[in-house]
């Protein structure tokens, strides 16, 4: 490839000689013409003389005044002082050369002789003044052939010059063709055939180059694209085949993922959790056993949950395995998913993987908010690289078992608690309640066994009458908690469960009970509604062991915070001097109240009746809401003649 000039220089190359061509003839013109122009002023010039000369020689012979026959002869010194000088003003000027200077010397030494005479006293005679004008002419006129040959000359060389201008103007435009056809459209031509062939498939097409300058670049360029295309094109099919399989190991992880996920949620137990994951992690990355391991708290000691395809012998030694014993619960506490290599069956911490014939083992950590809880591991017996995706995968499906262990955990404490929680209920109602009747039972019996003993009938006429109506009370109460701890929720609606639950207190007391509902509201939650009917339970309890009431009304108000009233007619009490047994039954409510952010207000005097109300807050919620929506009923259900003896 020679190298060449650039495009751009080379046009600006042929431009400038183009233009220089151009100002340099339009110059020569220009200077021709002027020459032309100023000749021919002085051929006007010198016309006009011969005019003047005849007007000279009819002044003498007039007898023109002395005065205007001077003027005249200075007019004529003007005239060829102008044709000597020029004319700055306009383009007048004689156009010098040898023959010119000569003929116009002569006119000068011949108007020097003859000046005098014009201007001599007495004047010439007509016949020498027609003579000496004669002569002046002749000279003027010989000037004037003169100066009109050089014009003639320089016309002949405007018209050669033009002739020369137009076989320039041909040829540059001869030039400026091959220039284009040259350097740009057969470099076009080039590259457009070179499209054509690559645009039909021909990656293999390639355009000659032969040059440095822009069309050479554009063609290299195009070389280069050709050939990357050639190669894509020629390595398609392998990169296609290689992203497919790719995508296809994607999905089948995202499958698995999805499918191990999908198991840990649906799993009840940690046993079959571990177990199961162990199976769907060994079969999904084809390793020949796997085993889960869950460290205790102070990392010291690691538990095998579970396994799969695990030697018996071996899930028997490693059951219970100490920190550090093995290469299996062997972490620290930023260890990475890792293969460990099993060279020497003699060295102690891979002795018995060597034994049973596994040459790697994967070992996995299972963390939870950066907390370790354990590992699982994968033994091949063949030597094993793990791959970034597939080490991403183990650690997501290790993630997701430390997720489900922890919700199990959490399930199982919250189980805990909510049986806790519901002991503490009863041991509080039986305290509040039965306990207290069996107290007052027992002094009755201790009053008894005195009258008895000091034989005083009436005492134990009267004990017995307290003893008789204490166990009346107390079945009350029994009766009173199991419609208590039987109460079941409605999700829709509340007004059923109050409805039953005024059925009930009326075949306890036979006092008729009335249920007023207004407003719209949305739905109370199960848990809530437990709460509720236990707090309004209470209220009407209170109405059956102290009001002495003929009437009760209980009136529910729906709205953005819904509002319960118990009303009787009762004999009322005052609330800041009560202590007794209402002031207990106060406390159960305000306690059951508070787990639901509620609050209860009691308003009652002496003779006046008694009003409590339960107020909700907009959004109510439980704490715990272990007793949502379930049946409430921790007490096993009592015999039929059990039952009977309550009722």
């Amino acid at each position: 490839m020679r190298q060449t000039a650039s495009l751009s220089k080379k046009l600006m190359r042929i431009g400038a000689s183009l233009l220089v061509v151009a100002l340099s003839s339009i110059g020569l013109t220009l200077w021709v013409t002027w020459q032309l122009e100023g000749g021919a002023a002085a051929v006007n010039e010198a016309g006009r003389m011969r005019m003047q000369t005849w007007r000279l020689v009819s002044a003498v012979q007039g007898g023109m005044a002395r005065a205007e026959l001077q003027d005249l002869v200075i007019r004529f010194d003007q005239n060829l002082a102008v044709l000597r000088v020029g004319d700055p003003s306009r383009p007048l000027f004689v156009p010098w050369d040898e023959q010119v200077h000569e003929r116009f010397a002569v006119v000068e030494s011949l108007w020097r002789e003859q000046r005098p005479q014009w201007l001599a006293e007495p004047p010439p005679t007509t016949q020498d003044s027609l003579q000496a004008a004669g002569d002046f002419v002749d000279a003027i006129d010989r000037l004037v052939l003169v100066i009109e040959q050089h014009l003639s000359r320089l016309t002949a060389i405007l018209n050669l010059f033009q002739f020369l201008m137009m076989a320039f103007a041909i040829g540059g435009a001869v030039v400026m063709l091959y220039t284009g056809y040259q350097y740009v459209i057969n470099p076009l031509g080039r590259l457009r055939q070179g499209l054509r062939k690559v645009e039909a498939g021909d990656f293999a097409a390639r355009i000659e180059v032969d040059t440095q300058d822009e069309f050479g670049q554009v063609a290299a360029g195009f070389n280069h694209m050709a050939a990357t295309l050639n190669a894509l094109y020629g390595g398609l099919e392998s990169k296609v085949e290689a992203k497919t399989r790719r995508i296809e190991a994607q999905h089948a992880r995202l499958k698995a993922l999805y499918e191990v996920s999908a198991f840990l949620a649906q799993a009840n137990s940690i046993n079959e959790l571990a177990r199961g994951f162990a199976q769907r992690v060994r079969t999904l990355m084809k390793a020949d056993a796997a085993a889960v391991r869950w460290s205790d708290e102070a990392s010291q000691r690691y538990l095998m949950l579970a396994s799969d395809c695990f030697p018996q012998d071996l899930e028997e030694e490693e059951r219970s395995l100490l920190a550090g014993a093995c290469a299996c619960g062997n972490l620290r506490p930023d260890a990475r998913t890792r293969v460990i290599p099993i060279l020497n069956h003699d060295e102690a911490p891979v002795r018995h993987c060597a034994r049973a014939g596994y040459e790697s083992v994967v070992s996995v950590p299972i963390r939870l908010q950066q907390r370790l809880l354990g590992e699982f591991n994968l033994f091949f017996r063949s030597c094993v690289m793990l791959s970034a995706d597939e080490t991403e995968l183990l650690d997501a499906l290790a993630s997701h078992l430390a997720s489900a262990l922890e919700g199990l955990r959490a399930a199982a404490l919250e189980r805990e608690a909510a049986v806790a929680e519901e002991r503490a209920l009863l041991a509080r109602e039986l305290h509040d309640s039965i306990a207290q009747s069996l107290a007052f039972l027992k002094i009755q019996v201790q009053l008894l066994r005195t009258a008895i003993q000091r034989t005083q009938a009436a005492q134990v006429q009267t004990a017995l009458d307290e003893l008789d109506t204490g166990l009346r009370e107390s079945i009350g109460d029994v009766r009173e908690l199991l419609v208590h701890f039987r109460t079941r929720t409605n999700t829709d609606d509340i007004e059923q469960a109050l409805q039953e639950t005024l059925q009930k207190f009326q075949h306890q007391t036979g006092l008729p009970a009335n249920l007023q509902v207004q407003g719209h509201g949305l739905p109370l939650p199960s848990d809530v509604q437990v709460q509720v009917l236990h707090v309004l339970q209470e209220a009407l309890s209170n109405v059956r062991k102290h009001a002495g009431a003929t009437q009760v009304d209980l009136e529910v108000f729906k709205g953005a915070r819904w509002r319960f009233l118990v009303r009787d007619n009762g004999t009322g009490f005052d609330t800041h001097q009560s202590r007794g047994a209402s002031h207990v039954g106060m406390k159960i409510m305000s306690e059951r109240a508070g787990r639901i952010g509620a609050g209860v207000t009691v308003v009652s005097g002496p003779g006046q009746g008694t009003t409590v109300t339960l107020t909700l807050p907009h959004h109510p919620v439980t704490g715990g809401g272990a007793t949502g929506a379930q049946d409430v009923n921790p007490l096993p259900n009592p015999s039929p003649a059990a039952e009977e003896t309550i009722r």
